[in-house]
């Protein structure tokens, strides 16, 4: 084989790694939010099996991570890939251990499903936590879509949903507090009610994280600590600089 043929198929051989790679993290991606949905369902259904059930599922995302972890080291040392190439694995790294932290919040909402089983929900079968998971699954579904195209600008506008999401749930907790106040009997659901929704709240923040890390893939950008607007203007910025 020629030097040249060889590089070729050195090449197509790593991107047919990275490939196979970033489809595992979005089977992943798709199991965790399965698994989101299902926890939820548990708790506003009353269903302490299922609960159970995706608690101990847990094992299984953290898996995921050790194993797709591994795999990203393994290219590291056999492959040595450029920048670029390296963003990308980097990405990947950073990713899974955010949905592996997602994993363990859908788990303290599951145990506590589980629990409040069969106890009063109340006429509204957890209407405020329904709505807050349902923004909050959205957000997780579409930075997911986003880290599947490599959609920055994707990335950036799920991002911004984040502030939703804490607004949300700032209101629950300003509600729940209300309700504790004003009758002693509210104490315990209130309580419960609040540390799911700190959970859900949590999943919101990873999955803005996941987003931030897709920027980093596409642009070699890190914008963790910037607000979105000067992160949108450096993207920009760059963006012109190619063009110039």
């Amino acid at each position: 084989m020629e030097p040249a043929d060889l590089g070729h198929h050195i090449s197509r051989r790593f991107n047919e790694d990275l490939e196979k790679l970033r489809s595992r993290v979005l089977q992943m991606g798709g199991f965790v939010e399965q698994q989101l949905e299902r926890a939820v369902t548990a708790l506003v259904e009353g269903d302490s099996r299922l609960g159970e059930q995706v608690a101990l599922a847990d094992h299984e995302v953290n898996q995921m991570e050790v194993s797709i972890d591994e795999e990203c080291g393994r290219i590291i040392a056999m492959r040595q890939p450029t920048a670029s190439d390296l963003r990308v694995v980097v990405g990947i790294i950073k990713t899974i251990t955010d949905l592996e932290r997602i994993g363990d919040e859908i788990e303290k909402v599951a145990m506590i499903a589980s629990r409040l089983a069969g106890s009063d929900a109340g006429n509204d079968n957890y209407r405020e936590v329904r709505h807050l998971a349902k923004l909050v699954t959205e957000m997780l579904h579409d930075a997911l879509h986003a880290f599947a195209r490599l959609d920055s600008q994707e990335a950036l506008a799920v991002a911004r949903r984040d502030r939703a999401v804490d607004d949300e749930y700032e209101a629950i907790q300003r509600q729940n507090i209300t309700l504790m106040m004003e009758n002693p009997r509210n104490i315990r659901r209130a309580l419960d009610v609040m540390w799911i929704v700190r959970a859900l709240e949590r999943v919101g923040d990873h999955a803005k994280n996941i987003c931030e890390y897709i920027v980093f893939v596409v642009h070699g950008k890190d914008i963790r600590h910037l607000s979105l607007d000067d992160a949108e203007k450096q993207i920009r910025g760059t963006a012109t600089e190619r063009q110039g």
